[in-house]
């Protein structure tokens, strides 16, 4: 089955950045924007895996997301308040790598208890890795906040030397960012994400 998400978000550059993270998170699915509700329904509602929907397009039309709640994902600018608890939610007030790893915390547990068959796992389970052994030591490092001094402490290696790994593995992932190594890091089983 194939992946396709909405995102329903009446702000243009929210949505644009929920979409690019969507992609570089799950580059098989496929990301269709909508800035309002009737746009949504004007297209087939039941053909997505899952709503990201900003908090006010979800209040105005909260009977159609809630009879669908574990396809429900409310974006909200800060901490969730007392109206959404219970709700899964998603702060998109925050830093990317931050993000990222909670759409990674999002997509594990959403999955738990989904039908399999209707819900397939978004992340790719026995791919191989493009990284040399020390570049994966690295990345893991990477990934969970280490700074390059601290890689080289860690793992006994010059610091030219982890900037030169830190470099291949830029170029390897064809990574942009720490957000990009995150992901790599979890989709390839290398760190648990609660380590991260």
């Amino acid at each position: 089955m194939e992946l396709v998400f909405a995102v329903i978000d009446p702000d243009t550059l929210s949505c644009m950045g929920m979409q690019q993270l969507l992609e570089d998170l799950i580059p098989s699915a496929e990301v269709a924007v909508f800035h309002s509700f009737e746009a949504l329904t004007a297209d087939d509602p039941g053909r997505f895996v899952h709503f990201f929907v900003s908090s006010g397009i979800y209040f105005e039309h909260a009977a159609f997301f809630l009879a669908q709640p574990r396809q429900t994902i409310v974006l909200v600018r800060g901490h969730a308040g007392p109206n959404l608890s219970g709700l899964r939610t998603l702060n998109v007030c925050q830093e990317e790598k931050d993000l990222v790893k909670s759409l990674l915390h999002l997509q594990q547990r959403g999955h738990a208890g989904h039908d399999a068959s209707r819900h397939p796992s978004a992340l790719p389970h026995d791919v191989p890795n493009l990284l040399s052994a020390r570049e994966t030591e690295v990345a893991v490092l990477l990934a969970k906040g280490c700074i390059n001094k601290e890689i080289a402490d860690r793992l006994g290696i010059s610091l030219t030397t982890v900037i030169s790994h830190r470099k291949s593995i830029m170029a390897k992932l064809r990574a942009r960012s720490l957000a990009d190594i995150i992901i790599y890091v979890v989709t390839h089983g290398l760190a648990p994400l609660d380590e991260l």
